[in-house]
């Protein structure tokens, strides 16, 4: 596989991150929990546990789960209310839903329908108004609590996942997991989307480095100043054929000032990994009230990183004055590609449990859901020399199925020579797409592939866009050898085999009420009369055939290339084997001048249209 400082003014700590990634498109197995968010009031924090559709209450004065809050659909997310009387907790998936909870007795007081796979809640300051990320809408909802209904609809870029006000709650930064444009450029990139929630309308997209994607973790500092994300940061323009010093992939954390002082804009991008030791898949995010420290939650590596603020600030300071700060870093450019920025400010500490995802901080305390062990990772004392940390039982009864193994496995970065990355560092949490070309060494070098998405690989042989693994449990073996750089039992790769056929499809976004629009009916007529289904047959949309359809370039003009399933085809663009089509429309006009991808050169606009409605239904 592929791949300063205010006084807090609020009691308030809420981390409702994100989107419930690996639970989308998953078998369930209903005896884990899947600790995936966290929000906290006082010494209360409210757990949301994606696998068994509840929220557990852990009063931390004791470090003990005192009640359980049932939901009727699969949850990922939760905020409270300024008062704490009410909790919103964020389910369901193609027709999701937003609960509003009394959290002392865990009643449900009302419903909001919102849009597919909703995420990341967030409550503004007064408690009038929430907003909720829609991560296959790509939206937010802008929702009016006193009525309950939503007022605006917000289109953002792909997969909104992490959400927090600032500037007194007059803009929204919003979180996009993928970038969404063709990946055969010089730059693709993530962006985080600003918006103003006064006019519900986009004031900017601030563009990451080149290469960052997955963006899961967001928090907004004590002071407003400035506000923190966590992502991947990708080196996909280089060969894979080394793994060290963040040759493939690094970690990173970047800082955005929020214009209180200034222009809303990128202030720079630090790694989070060592030199020599990766920090792979960075999550979730969270300032000490007092805004000393940084605490970023590491999913790969199951660890926390505590970074010195003061000092974090007054090195980015200097090598945007152009001074020298290390051996690597003259000035601000420099920043994003030093592995040692941070040396003296970072503290990495090791979690007792597996997969850190979201991070609330309680006073000195730091608290971290781990995922895969369905337990709350506790590091009492933050700011000790030598911080330690627990765990805490959420109440699990501790059954692992193969499948489960598989997943954990497919998230581990300990697997990998020098912890840089997991199989989900390009193949994102939920083993799908990271929307970026790299050039691996299987079908030689200086031929950049676009990420596919693992979704049905078992069951449609072969792999990879040449079929240069005949089938995918050749390509899982072949991943952690040549990807990971690691020697594994069979056992784990059988694992991760189980976890990879288990996928389901996710309900398109395209459908109307689970059904065909009119415009997708048209569109399969229209599919039949250009002859699409002689290569994309079957139950999968593929004969598993390979075909020469014109889009080779270069050394691989005229080769033959794998015929993609079309299932889930709305969420895995850019399109073709180098991405350079980023929109299905593309596939079907620019790039089909022979007629190979189907016989559309008669066709008009609406059948072309009615045609890419229907693929994007599948």
């Amino acid at each position: 596989m592929h791949h300063h400082q205010k006084r807090a003014t609020h009691t308030l700590v809420t981390v409702a991150v994100m989107i419930c990634l690996g639970l989308q498109g998953y078998a369930l197995a209903q005896a884990n929990l899947g600790p995936i968010a966290l929000t906290a009031q006082g010494k209360t924090l409210y757990v949301v546990e994606a696998r068994s559709q509840q929220v557990a209450v852990v009063d931390t004065s004791s470090n003990k789960v005192i009640r359980q809050i049932k939901l009727p659909k699969c949850v990922r997310g939760a905020a409270l209310c300024p008062s704490g009387k009410c909790l919103f907790v964020t389910g369901g998936g193609a027709n999701g839903k937003v609960y509003q909870v009394n959290p002392q007795d865990g009643k449900i007081m009302a419903e909001i329908a919102v849009g597919h796979t909703p995420g990341a809640p967030v409550v503004s300051s007064d408690g009038k108004t929430l907003y909720v990320c829609n991560r296959f809408d790509d939206s937010v909802s802008v929702i009016d609590l006193k009525i309950r209904k939503i007022r605006a609809e917000i289109p953002v870029i792909r997969e909104p996942g992490g959400a927090v006000l600032a500037r007194g709650g007059k803009d929204l930064y919003v979180l996009n997991l993928l970038p969404k444009s063709r990946a055969d450029g010089d730059y693709t990139a993530c962006a985080v989307t600003v918006i103003d929630t006064q006019t519900c309308k986009v004031i900017t997209n601030i563009t990451l480095p080149n290469g960052s994607n997955q963006l899961l973790g967001i928090c907004l500092s004590p002071d407003g100043d400035y506000v923190y994300v966590t992502h991947v940061l990708a080196r996909y323009q280089l060969p894979t054929t080394q793994l060290e010093r963040g040759w493939i992939n690094t970690n990173a954390l970047s800082v955005i000032s929020t214009g209180t002082q200034g222009t809303r804009k990128l202030v720079n991008t630090v790694l989070l990994d060592d030199v020599d030791l990766g920090a792979a898949n960075p999550w979730g995010v969270a300032c000490t009230a007092d805004g000393k420290y940084i605490c970023v939650a590491h999913a790969g590596t199951d660890q926390i990183s505590r970074i010195d603020r003061a000092q974090l600030h007054e090195r980015l300071d200097k090598a945007a004055k152009g001074e020298k700060v290390t051996d690597v870093v003259q000035n601000a450019d420099d920043v994003p590609n030093d592995l040692s920025f941070l040396v003296g400010a970072k503290k990495r500490i090791k979690l007792t449990g597996k997969g850190a995802r979201s991070l609330a901080i309680i006073g000195s305390a730091v608290y971290v859901g781990e995922f895969f062990s369905d337990t709350l990772a506790v590091v009492a004392d933050l700011a000790s020399e030598r911080p330690r940390a627990s765990s805490v039982s959420l109440g699990s009864d501790g059954a692992e199925s193969i499948v489960r193994k598989g997943e954990m496995l497919f998230n581990d970065a300990n697997l990998c020579f020098q912890k840089w990355q997991s199989c989900a560092s390009c193949h994102t949490c939920d083993a799908r797409v990271d929307a970026l070309n790299w050039d691996l060494l299987n079908d030689g070098l200086g031929n950049p592939k676009n990420t596919k998405s693992l979704l049905l690989s078992h069951a449609t042989p072969p792999s990879m866009s040449l079929g240069v693994r005949s089938t995918a449990e050749e390509a899982v073996r072949a991943g952690i050898r040549h990807i990971q750089f690691a020697v594994r039992p069979e056992s784990d790769a059988e694992a991760i085999d189980a976890y990879l056929k288990s996928l389901k499809p996710v309900c398109s976004p395209y459908l109307e009420k689970g059904e065909l629009s009119k415009s997708a009916v048209r569109g399969k007529a229209v599919f039949e009369k250009a002859q699409c289904g002689r290569c994309h047959s079957g139950p999968h949309h593929t004969n598993k055939r390979s075909y020469d359809v014109g889009t080779g370039l270069n050394r691989e003009k005229g080769k033959e290339f794998d015929t993609p399933g079309l299932v889930e085809l709305w969420r895995t663009g850019p399109y073709l084997h180098d991405g350079r089509a980023n929109t299905l429309r593309e596939v079907l006009t620019i790039f089909n001048a022979s007629n190979k991808h189907g016989k559309t050169d008669d066709f008009n606009e609406q059948d072309i249209s009615d045609l890419v409605a229907y693929l994007l239904s599948l």
